[in-house]
């Protein structure tokens, strides 16, 4: 079987590394500015919803000894809180820094 043809790609600030019998081509490109506070903050909502889904099973899940899933969600709730202002404090910092004037 024939291997199929691909149109010849920018090669512009690309470099491969060779690691064994394998070349992996790296191109130069931006990282995304992502800071991770939607993140975040969708992933609390969600334990938050999945708590409060769970809850009215609260006599099924005591009966087959799964209240643990109660308290794990309410945790994750809890800790994505904590990781949602985290990530939004860490985002404030760095707009600050970015609009600093350089000094020297």
């Amino acid at each position: 079987m024939q291997e199929p043809e691909y149109p010849q790609q920018p090669t512009d600030g690309v470099q491969t590394h060779e690691i064994g019998n394998r070349t992996y081509i790296v191109a130069n490109v931006d990282p995304l500015d992502v800071d991770g506070t939607r993140t975040v903050a969708v992933g609390s909502v969600l334990f938050l919803v999945a708590f409060f889904l769970l809850l009215p099973f609260y006599g099924r899940l005591a009966d087959a000894d799964r209240t643990w899933w109660l308290w794990t969600c309410l945790a994750g709730f809890g800790l994505g809180v904590i990781g949602w202002d985290y990530c939004r404090r860490r985002r404030n910092r760095r707009q600050e820094h970015e609009q600093e004037p350089e000094q020297g």
